[in-house]
């Protein structure tokens, strides 16, 4: 057994630990871990807590991996509770620094030479830092302008690998041993955190992210760091030093907190709706305000992205909720979603959604709060197994991030005018000539296309009715389902006819008295016994192994 299997052994035994220690002895049972039991009886179990705060403090535990999980997670209020999102946002990520020698090392390997040649100056200890990496102060030596320089924790990568691999392994054996857990397909979601998390410790993609969001912030008030290319690296970024006061810790009131509360939210409805291109986690410690009252976004690591279409699509679902249209808005949820299976009662949704938009509506508009009322929506898709596109999903908890942001700051602000203009704009952005001709001509070139392909797929179904190839199959699940059954009833019901005619049949040989004997009785009538004895205790043990009685 090599090293690397040791280790995920040891990894395991942690994670077990973990659950154990907080009371989740259903989930060890179905994770079936040799020694479990053995743990069990060492650690003591914390009940003391609710399930979802439980499981927040197991992610935390658990170190890098399982926090950035649970974050993001906390981004999908189509697929988890709200009092569990609730504690997942509570998440922290900030941990003892690494000391500043190991520091160096992943600087100057990303460099390709020594600090000294690069910084004029680099503090030793660091402004902040979080579980994946720190984030140092310096000054550029031939620029000489300030800059922060986020450095990843040496290691770091190899071992959210390894975790990544234990957490796929976990995933699957919950879903293959918890019905509960089923719904959920927990190994689709570590693959969809997998990719998000490779992303995210790639400091890289997060420098083209502040590029593309610098372009688009150009037209706005808001103020997004600059970031220096020619420094950067996958395990290193380097950018402007923006100077402020985390917007959370900020205590302002009157004109100024309106006007900033507004600057936030049209910025992140503008990213939605207008760039397509949007922060996808918007909290309180992203944002910092400048001493002139500019906000200032900081963390892009993680963004979501949304086609033109989507965009529109977002109008339709955006009007049907302000016009209070259960119909249409039922009609346009169900053309972005995706259905796990089954079938869906259109009219028990509709209903549902309509007690939604009029719980919300009681109150004056300017006063609803359009993040409650769009989580109460994926609630309701989540009971009925409808899931909206990830991106789709980011979109609103980022819109109910920056909505609570925002109300934070100046509780009495309007969302819904504020995003009126900007869905207005759209509106008529959508149904410009412009944009019609552009869609005409995209679909007549579609058809074009098309049409050369049609003769030779005309001459491939008629080649198949020629040589019988072609026909029409039938699958049918509950009407097979039915037939066996009914296969299976006739099948028993006539084996015990058969059972009580063998049975009716040796009693008559034996009043009779017809010879041969044997111990006195006719052979015949013996005979008929012990086969109506067998068949009848073969019937019972079918009907007690199929557990159908």
């Amino acid at each position: 057994m090599d090293f690397s299997t040791l280790a995920k052994l040891s990894r395991f035994k942690d994670i077990v630990t973990t659950l154990l220690k907080y009371g989740l002895d259903e989930t060890v049972q179905r994770l079936n871990f040799p020694g479990a039991k053995l743990i069990k009886r060492v650690y003591t179990v914390d009940r003391e807590m609710g399930i979802y705060e439980r499981i927040r403090c197991v992610l935390e535990d658990l170190g890098p991996t399982f926090v950035k999980f649970g974050q993001i997670m906390s981004l999908r209020p189509d697929l988890l509770p709200s009092d569990l999102l609730f504690e997942l946002s509570k998440l922290q990520d900030e941990v003892p620094p690494v000391e500043i020698s190991k520091i160096r090392q992943v600087v100057e390997k990303g460099l390709g030479q020594s600090i000294e040649n690069v910084f004029s100056v680099f503090d030793n200890e660091p402004i902040a830092a979080a579980s994946i990496s720190q984030v140092h102060r310096a000054v550029l030596k031939t620029e000489g302008l300030i800059v922060v320089v986020k450095v990843q924790r040496p290691g770091i990568r190899k071992k959210i690998q390894a975790d990544l691999d234990i957490l796929e392994n976990v995933a699957h054996r919950l879903h293959e041993n918890s019905d509960d857990l089923r719904p959920y397909d927990l190994p689709n979601l570590v693959s969809v955190v997998r990719r998000n998390l490779i992303r995210e410790i790639d400091f890289g993609i997060e420098a083209q992210n502040l590029r593309i969001a610098r372009t688009f912030a150009s037209e706005t008030d808001v103020h997004i760091p600059e970031v220096y290319n020619e420094y950067c690296s996958e395990q290193m970024l380097v950018m402007e030093y923006a100077q402020g006061e985390k917007i959370r810790d900020i205590d302002i009131g009157g004109e100024d907190a309106q006007g900033l509360a507004k600057q936030g939210l049209n910025a992140v409805i503008k990213q939605i709706l207008e760039d397509g291109f949007f922060n996808a986690d918007p909290h309180p410690g992203n944002l910092l305000v400048t001493a002139d009252m500019q906000l200032c976004i900081l963390d892009w690591g993680m963004v979501g992205h949304l086609t033109e279409r989507d965009r529109y699509e977002l109008i339709d679902l955006l009007k049907s909720v302000v016009d209070k249209n259960s119909d249409a808005l039922v009609h346009v949820l169900l053309r972005l979603s995706k259905f796990a299976g089954g079938e869906i009662d259109n009219r028990a949704l509709e209903r549902e959604l309509l007690y939604i938009l009029n719980t919300y509506y009681a109150v004056p508009l300017q006063d609803v709060n359009i993040g409650k009322l769009l989580l109460a929506i994926m609630t309701a898709l989540r009971n009925y197994h409808l899931q909206l596109p990830p991106d789709l999903v980011m979109m609103v908890k980022a819109l109910v991030t920056a909505e609570g942001t925002a109300r934070q700051v100046y509780p009495e602000i309007d969302v819904v005018s504020e995003a009126k203009k900007y869905i207005s704009r759209l509106a008529e952005q959508r149904f410009n000539p412009e944009n019609l001709w552009r869609s005409f001509q995209t679909n007549f070139s579609n058809i074009w296309t098309a049409q050369r392909d049609i003769p030779w797929q005309l001459l491939n179904i008629f080649s198949k009715l020629e040589r019988g190839d072609l026909g029409l199959h039938f699958h049918l699940d509950k009407l097979e389902r039915l037939v066996n059954t009914l296969e299976n009833s006739s099948n028993r019901l006539t084996t015990g006819i058969i059972v009580a005619a063998l049975i009716m049949g040796s009693s008559m040989i034996i009043t009779t008295g017809v010879g041969p004997f044997i111990f006195g009785f006719p052979v015949l009538g013996v005979i008929g016994y012990l086969i109506s004895t067998v068949m009848g205790l073969w019937l019972v043990v079918t009907i007690l192994r199929a557990k159908k009685y």
